[in-house]
């Protein structure tokens, strides 16, 4: 259950506050190497900023909210006194990161029983923050934002790959198979932004396998409130294990193509 009489504005409050200041906290990062480590292949890499920018987030929300839960990417869990739960992923797109390429993102996302509550994407590459609060719409930079109505053999379409090279192979026989309907396809690096680019509409669509509950559960919720139709989110295994997250005018030829509905 959610804590009674939750202030959700304030909730979205907190989470684009902690997200800016870690977004300053990484942009600022040292002149020297960073340290780094990897987590489930070569190329899944994390870097003590990482691991800096979680702690900041935690400490800035559990301060102001301390019966709050907590799911970090970076390993830290922490069980809800009062049924709501933050969702964070403190630099998703870290290889964009590591390498000094744009698009990256901090994501923040506070659930509930029934799902995202509230959640918040900040780009500092690009100082874009999106948000959402569910049912009341979704925002970049505080002006409402929707989605694109192309049709699908003009949509650009965004994806990610997976960090086994089995898989990225089965991956490339699904583009060969999304390629030819669609107008091109675009790889952001990071899968908060990419769900974001879909809700503003600079993206027509949006699909990757694998990805966890803190890649997703902000950026989902602020393409559903800007008129996307976002599946894959509930782990229904009809959907396979792909997200996808699709302005309407493409929805259908999408999952017809990729075999997911």
């Amino acid at each position: 259950m959610t804590a009674p009489n939750i202030d959700v504005h304030h909730l979205l409050g907190l989470a684009k506050s902690a997200a800016h200041e870690a977004g300053k906290l990484i942009v600022g990062r040292p002149a020297r190497p960073l340290s780094t480590s990897t987590k489930s292949s070569p190329t899944d890499v994390v870097t003590e900023m990482d691991r800096a920018s979680e702690k900041l987030i935690l400490e800035t929300i559990l301060s102001m909210r301390p019966d709050d839960g907590v799911i970090g990417e970076e390993g830290t869990s922490k069980p809800s006194q009062n049924g709501l739960s933050w969702l964070i992923d403190p630099i998703d797109g870290t290889v964009n990161y590591l390498r000094g390429m744009p698009n990256y993102s901090i994501s923040i996302a506070a659930s509930d029983d029934k799902g995202t509550l509230a959640g918040v994407v900040y780009d500092p590459t690009l100082d874009e923050t999106f948000a959402a609060i569910r049912g009341h719409g979704a925002t970049l930079n505080e002006a409402a934002i929707a989605c694109a109505a192309t049709p699908l053999a003009k949509a650009i379409i965004g994806t990610g790959f997976s960090y086994s090279s089995e898989q990225r192979a089965q991956q490339a026989e699904v583009l060969r198979a999304v390629l030819p309907a669609i107008g091109d396809i675009r790889r952001p690096g990071s899968a908060a932004v990419s769900l974001c680019w879909v809700a503003c509409g600079r993206l027509d669509a949006f699909f990757e396998a694998g990805l966890q509950r803190w890649d997703f559960a902000a950026g989902a919720l602020i393409a559903m409130e800007a008129g996307a139709h976002v599946q894959g989110i509930d782990r229904d295994p009809s959907h396979g294990n792909l997200v996808v997250a699709s302005a309407p005018s493409v929805t259908l030829g999408l999952h017809q193509i990729l075999g997911t509905r």
